[in-house]
């Protein structure tokens, strides 16, 4: 089977027809004392959201991954990033994780430029990181609302809902069965 499919510029190609350009503006007409009033094109705008920070000049978010909640307070600083009191590479001892938290820094390129305090609970190291990315991405967000775009760009705002699927009764786990004997 071949692949057939065509994209817009393919279609005006086949068809011979030029893409129409944009009609001009027409001229200002003045009459008398009035000035020239000119017309300029509405272009739409994304609405900026405001910028939600606490007394202290944290920005506050919630993280969820699987069973893990992560509570996360953000703030300019030098970069020390402090779960449940400990330092991040203390916490979480596998490089791989210490990467997975730091993703939306490098997203937004705001490497060692903000301070993270944040209490997880719940769940394995795995979902406790995926829970502190979520809730950084939230307050990375909510200090800075222009980086809202490349933050969700990555997918880090949406809540990762995947979950371990529970045993069913009649089977060995979730969806393996017992040995099978005909006789």
């Amino acid at each position: 089977m071949s692949d057939n499919r065509q994209s817009l510029s393919d279609l005006a190609a086949l068809t011979g027809a030029a893409p129409a350009p944009a009609a001009p503006a027409p001229a200002p007409t003045v009459t008398g004392d009035e000035a020239p009033v000119i017309a300029t094109p509405v272009l739409p705008v994304t609405p900026l959201r405001e910028q939600i920070i606490d007394a202290q000049g944290r920005a506050y978010a919630t993280g969820r991954r699987k069973d893990a909640v992560a509570r996360v307070w953000l703030k300019p600083g030098t970069g020390q990033i402090t779960v449940n009191g400990r330092d991040s590479e203390v916490y979480f001892a596998r490089p791989t994780l210490r990467l997975v938290i730091n993703q939306p820094f490098g997203v937004a390129d705001r490497i060692g430029q903000y301070d993270v305090i944040c209490t997880v609970k719940g769940g394995g190291l795995s979902g406790q990181a995926g829970a502190v990315k979520h809730g950084i991405s939230q307050a990375l967000t909510k200090f800075e609302p222009v980086l809202r775009a490349p933050v969700k760009a990555a997918g880090f705002l949406t809540r990762d809902s995947r979950a371990v699927e529970r045993k069913k009764y009649g089977k060995a786990k979730a969806r393996k069965s017992f040995q099978f004997s005909k006789r």
